[in-house]
């Protein structure tokens, strides 16, 4: 048997770390002495301690490293798979954002060092002022937080694709989504996923036509916020209006290797 203070030594954890660990039920030591309340590990335990921090180095949660150690024996090496698959997806997006970012960064210092502003590239997003025409979508409206857009747009827009699949309807466009909250809130913004569609459906509608300020963000979704920005000032400045929720047409797919997202603000003249 092995003291907290041995134990916490050969692996790397602070006495503090593994009391807590037991509060929590991620590893209870082996044996509690009933007098004096001494903790002690067994030699078997360093394995398990072991396999914590190695999931704990690949950015899993304590809560999903707890239910990987209660998965079932005869399905825990397919289990773990699948959990190491998905951290492993989920590493290589962060570590696509933080590589943007880095690019972004770069293309920021260059500009500010030829005596560009930071913010001058607002003025480069274009804006036009376009007439769209009446389509029918078949579209499903949740309340989603900030933490599930990523999973809804596949989910939702999945669900879709296969009504129409299943129904065997016209699609006449791309996916779109529309934005019917008044303000952004991270607990949760009522989202309408849609795909416009040739038939009429339980669970399809009209979507008007009309004047639109349209711009177009060519590049990841973090960009979206600054067209929007953009086309927020365009709209003030010009005299005009919003009349309706602003929504975008994905004119490719999120995972293709150039991202274009059309955003559309219907609008009237004030």
């Amino acid at each position: 048997m092995l003291s907290i203070g041995e134990f916490s030594k050969i692996c790397g954890v602070t006495t503090k770390t593994l009391r807590y660990y037991a509060e929590i039920g991620l590893m209870n030591p082996d044996e509690i002495h009933p007098e004096n309340g001494y903790r002690y590990y067994s030699i078997k335990q360093l394995k398990k301690m072991l396999f914590i921090n190695r999931l704990k180095s690949y950015h899993f949660s304590l809560d999903e490293i707890k239910a990987i150690l209660e998965m079932e024996d005869d399905q825990s090496e397919e289990k773990l798979v699948s959990a190491l698959l998905r951290k492993q997806r989920e590493m290589y997006e962060k570590r696509n954002a933080l590589d943007y970012t880095i690019k972004q960064l770069n293309h920021d210092l260059l500009k500010m060092e030829q005596g560009i502003p930071m913010m001058a590239y607002l003025d480069n997003i274009e804006v036009q002022l376009v007439e769209t025409q009446p389509i029918h979508i078949l579209s499903l409206r949740q309340m989603l937080t900030s933490d599930d857009y990523a999973k809804g747009y596949g989910k939702y827009f999945s669900k879709l694709y296969e009504r129409v699949a299943t129904e065997k309807l016209n699609l006449l466009g791309t996916p779109m989504t529309i934005y019917h909250s008044p303000e952004y809130n991270p607990a949760g913004n009522d989202t309408e996923f849609a795909l416009p569609v040739a038939e009429a459906v339980m669970g399809t509608r009209d979507l008007p036509g009309g004047l639109c300020a349209k711009s177009v963000c060519k590049g990841p979704y973090s960009e979206l916020t600054s067209v929007y920005a953009r086309l927020r000032e365009w709209v003030e400045k010009e005299g005009y209006e919003l009349v309706r929720s602003p929504y975008e047409v994905y004119v490719t797919e999120p995972d293709h290797a150039s991202v274009v997202t059309e955003v559309y603000f219907p609008v009237r003249k004030n």
